[in-house]
């Protein structure tokens, strides 16, 4: 498969928060909020956290897909710029969520960040680390950050593949098509673990929010 090199990386954001979080709703019970991606870290929602960290690392545009509490959502990024667009069919899973989001990238774009929702830890400096690595070598179809061995997220997925995204079914996602790439996948190894790190339950919650203390350091 011959592919063209970009002159310029030009970049945007897909931020995936169209979910129903129903894990983390059903462990937090009556005090579950209406979406996770609500629920505060360090004084402000985690899809807020992750919304910033697009902007700060300079992707444009940065595409919103909601579906699930999409009220509830934007308003929870009030003041940012963001380009919003709503997945009707975001119960049938990521992939309609990916091509909603697609379907808003500017013809221009030779890339795209898909980040999640739920990741609050993901800052400015692993997405320039991602696309750095891509503007290095733009003949990659992605590129993945790779913690202790273990691929993570954010993935920054090439114009090139964007015909296979948008050809996903059902919860695939991008990680599926990457699966099926016998090259071109450039796996970039970091040390930040924000790259591993999800909040699923309310405890994963409590648990980044808790303060590092002498305590827990002398924990055996």
């Amino acid at each position: 498969m011959m592919r063209m090199s970009w002159p310029m990386s030009e970049v945007a954001a897909i931020v995936l928060a169209a979910g129903k979080a129903s894990r983390f709703r059903a462990a937090a019970g009556d005090t579950a909020p209406v979406t996770k991606l609500v629920a505060h870290y360090d004084g402000k929602a985690l899809v807020r956290h992750v919304v910033e960290a697009a902007h700060a690392a300079r992707l444009s545009p940065v595409i919103v897909v909601t579906g699930h509490a999409r009220e509830a959502v934007l308003a929870e990024l009030n003041g940012l710029d963001v380009r919003p667009v709503h997945n009707s069919d975001y119960e049938t899973g990521m992939a309609s969520s990916l091509k909603a989001g697609l379907a808003q990238c500017p013809p221009s774009a030779h890339g795209v960040v898909v980040l999640l929702g739920d990741m609050p830890l993901v800052g400015p400096a692993l997405i320039d680390t991602l696309t750095a690595a891509f503007e290095a070598h733009p003949e990659a179809l992605a590129v993945v950050p790779s913690f202790a061995g273990e691929r993570g997220n954010p993935v920054l997925i090439s114009a090139h593949l964007f015909p296979a995204l948008a050809a996903l079914h059902g919860d695939a996602g991008a990680r599926q098509v990457l699966r099926g790439l016998s090259d071109g996948v450039l796996e970039v190894a970091v040390s930040d673990e924000a790259a591993r790190v999800d909040i699923d339950t309310p405890d994963a919650l409590r648990d980044l929010a808790r303060p590092f203390s002498s305590d827990q350091e002398n924990t055996p």
